[in-house]
């Protein structure tokens, strides 16, 4: 379904268009405390992607694999994919309309302006945007970038993964936040393609619609709310992306919201890292103890989005 040849050969097309993220390595001590078996621990910081997160890899992969570039592009998104989608078209100077739930956090709508998008702001939820942007899309013929269950999508992610192990090779865990679950289907595959980490999969309980598909063993509909709803919040998760993190996916955990506002604060506090909740989650899985480390178990932690507002959290 995903082969390591094209996600290889993603990477060396959206190379040109992308940052490298850094790689840092934190006391152990400091996150633990007793819980230290004299693990190691490092974040890769992608929230220092152009756009502010992982999915301007993706978006920059759907456009530069085809044929030809699209004369307009548009795309639903609860704000970082429009934001990574509206970075994409503008570098490769095409026109693009965004459709976001009238609920956005004004952070990630001000970012999709940034990049000169058309932003439309109907419906109450991810669904309503989607649905829009659908009929959208069938009157304009414009190219459509799905959020996390295009296999683009999912393959432009899936470099994230090999740009990091690329970066380190010593890691047993990596740990990774997810939503509809492109990332998580991407980084996984990639992962268990070339290695035996450990890869485990963060949601906050009221947004898990990754969680509730495993239990079910189908991706199921759920409610999504609380502090990371406007990126991880899913109704449901993708059936591309189930697929994949069922075959590849070794842990499946939920974190509250306060473990993620608290993960928020840490960040800032003892590495001077701003994270949007969705990007804290995999940071609140270590910080709050719900993910129980081994001795000398080295451990990888994406930060995977940084669109928020300074103030949410100090």
């Amino acid at each position: 379904m995903l082969e390591k040849t094209t996600i290889d050969q993603a990477y060396t097309l959206i190379q040109p268009h992308i940052r490298q993220t850094p790689i840092i390595h934190i006391s152990a001590a400091d996150i633990l405390g007793d819980r230290n078996d004299n693990n190691r621990i490092c974040l890769k910081l992608e929230q220092l992607q152009y756009a502010g997160c992982f999915k301007t890899r993706g978006a920059f992969y759907a456009l530069l694999s085809q044929d030809k570039l699209p004369k307009l592009v548009a795309a639903a998104s609860g704000g970082n994919h429009g934001a990574a989608v509206a970075y994409a078209a503008q570098k490769l100077n095409i026109p693009c309309d965004i459709f976001v739930p009238s609920s956005a956090p004004k952070p990630k709508v001000d970012r999709i302006k940034d990049f000169g998008a058309n932003i439309v702001a109907e419906g109450e939820n991810f669904a309503a945007a989607l649905k829009n942007c659908e009929q959208h899309i069938a009157k304009t013929d414009a190219f459509s970038i799905h959020a996390y269950n295009d296999m683009a999508t999912i393959t432009g992610q899936a470099t994230l993964a090999l740009e990091w192990l690329s970066q380190i090779k010593d890691l047993d865990t990596i740990i990774i936040a997810v939503g509809g679950g492109g990332l998580i289907a991407g980084m996984s595959s990639y992962i268990k393609m070339v290695s035996d980490i450990k890869v485990v999969s963060v949601e906050t309980s009221n947004s898990a619609s990754m969680y509730h598909a495993i239990i079910n063993d189908k991706p199921v509909k759920i409610t999504p709310s609380g502090m990371a709803a406007d990126s991880l919040g899913a109704s449901i998760a993708g059936d591309n992306c189930f697929t994949l993190a069922k075959s590849n996916v070794d842990e499946f955990i939920c974190v509250e919201d306060e473990d993620v506002l608290e993960a928020q604060r840490l960040l800032w506090k003892d590495y001077r890292t701003i994270a949007e909740p969705g990007g804290a989650a995999a940071f609140a899985a270590l910080s709050s103890g719900v993910y129980e480390t081994s001795p000398n178990e080295k451990i990888g932690i994406l930060v995977c989005g940084g669109n928020t507002k300074f103030d949410n959290f100090i």
